[in-house]
């Protein structure tokens, strides 16, 4: 991926936090093998007193908080441990789905290969609410919020739901193709065509939190390019049938 810059990525800023729209594609912390560049890096290397707040996956975009001092971080753990955040993801799934209010309660662990799975005895309590927001012919954009953190909720949640997030392969999702929904789509006959877009489809969102001085921050980070242009190839090649 083209080389990835703070300054230039930041959706909220003001005297105690900012807030960046990570790409997929780059890690929160330090990755444990090999040298590819982190987020804590990236922050670190501006001002040593910044803070990640929270974390998302590598491969998952969206909206990161980064405190800028020492107080600021204390109160955004607090408020992330008491659970008074509100967290916000999109995502487009496999499937056409009416979901409204959907609560999803399916205990979760994490195996030896660092995938989730439903474990009704051992797992931890997780719960997701999911809200449909548009159906196209084939695909559903929902809404996600994760009223707990567990690794790879969403993405389990979703399928649990037979609606495995596109291009999601390790959970159900499959790689989503323009021939599949443009007439006479054609291609060179020496090229494989490529998919519509190459990672899973989840984004952070939006953030909900009281800031320092309890003033209710409410921070948005549009949808990356590749995202937006999934999206638009979806309203324009794949109407929903009714």
């Amino acid at each position: 991926m083209k080389t990835f810059r703070i300054k230039q990525n930041i959706v909220f800023e003001n005297d105690d936090f900012l807030a960046i729209n990570k790409p997929a594609g780059i890690s929160s912390l330090h990755e444990r093998l090999g040298e590819a560049i982190s987020i804590i890096e990236l922050v670190k290397s501006i001002n040593e007193e910044y803070q990640l707040c929270h974390r998302i996956d590598k491969d998952t975009s969206g909206v990161l908080l980064i405190s800028k001092h020492k107080q600021a971080y204390i109160q955004a753990s607090k408020t992330f441990e008491k659970r008074k955040v509100k967290k916000l993801y999109h995502a487009v799934v496999d499937g056409v789905h009416t979901f409204e209010n959907l609560t999803i309660n399916l205990p979760l662990i994490t195996t030896r290969s660092g995938r989730a799975a439903i474990n009704h005895q051992k797992g931890k309590p997780s719960t997701t609410s999911i809200n449909s927001i548009e159906n196209f012919g084939h695909y559903t954009l929902v809404a996600c919020e994760p009223i707990t953190g567990r690794q790879h909720q969403i993405r389990l949640h979703l399928a649990s739901q037979h609606a495995s997030i596109t291009a999601d392969t390790v959970y159900g999702g499959k790689l989503p193709y323009l021939s599949k929904l443009k007439r006479n789509f054609t291609t060179n006959k020496t090229d494989e065509e490529s998919p519509m877009i190459a990672r899973f489809v989840l984004h952070a969102y939006s953030l909900e939190l009281p800031g320092l001085n309890e003033e209710p921050l409410h921070i948005i980070a549009p949808y990356p390019n590749d995202m937006e242009v999934f999206v638009k190839l979806l309203r324009k090649y794949d109407k929903p049938n009714f």
